[in-house]
């Protein structure tokens, strides 16, 4: 039982760090990656749909991505939400078949801003993971009864080891994070 808990809390962990990486990947830097555009959200035809879902992308050059459409129809909705998207900066061109988004320099002040904004993310990552924690300590709490003080005891010490190698994951992502922001 000590076991089951344990697996499907390392396994919520693992997820929550994972959350956090992607949340990281879609905050810029002075690169263009088409996982910046991973929550882009299209207004297709009425229902809200990823821009993933509509067209494809390609990074032509350090701070060039190609946005081409499935549904040429779709351009003028996937430019828009592309203009649209908060902290980008970035002013898409449509040429009718395809989008252009160029990405601007980012200034050493922005720079600093995406940096606090990623601790954010950082910060609120790890307290997922200790709610999973604290979570599983009730589970573990409600089992001393079955299975024995001692054994509970053990499970709490696995626990607090595998809540802290998710949390110096998230804080290792956080630093690669970091340096690639700070990075000119």
């Amino acid at each position: 039982m000590i076991a089951e808990v344990l697996t499907d809390t390392g396994a919520r962990m693992a997820k929550a760090v994972e959350v956090a990486k992607e949340d990281f990947a879609g905050v810029r830097t002075g690169r263009a990656n088409p996982q910046m555009f991973q929550k882009v959200i299209v207004s297709y035809y009425g229902p809200p749909t990823p821009l993933a879902q509509l067209a494809g992308m390609q990074n032509i050059e350090a701070r060039t991505i190609v946005v081409t459409p499935y549904d040429k129809g779709a351009l003028r909705d996937i430019e828009n939400a592309i203009r649209d998207v908060p902290n980008l900066g970035a002013n898409p061109t449509n040429d009718g078949s395809v989008i252009r988004v160029t990405l601007p320099e980012l200034t050493e002040e922005r720079r600093k801003e995406y940096v606090k904004l990623v601790r954010t993310k950082g910060e609120d990552a790890k307290v997922a993971v200790r709610n999973i924690r604290r979570k599983a300590k009730e589970e573990l709490d409600a089992l001393k009864s079955e299975v024995g003080e001692d054994d509970v005891a053990r499970g709490e010490k696995e626990l607090e080891a595998l809540t802290k190698s998710h949390t110096d994951a998230i804080d290792e992502a956080l630093k690669r994070k970091e340096a690639e922001l700070l990075e000119i």
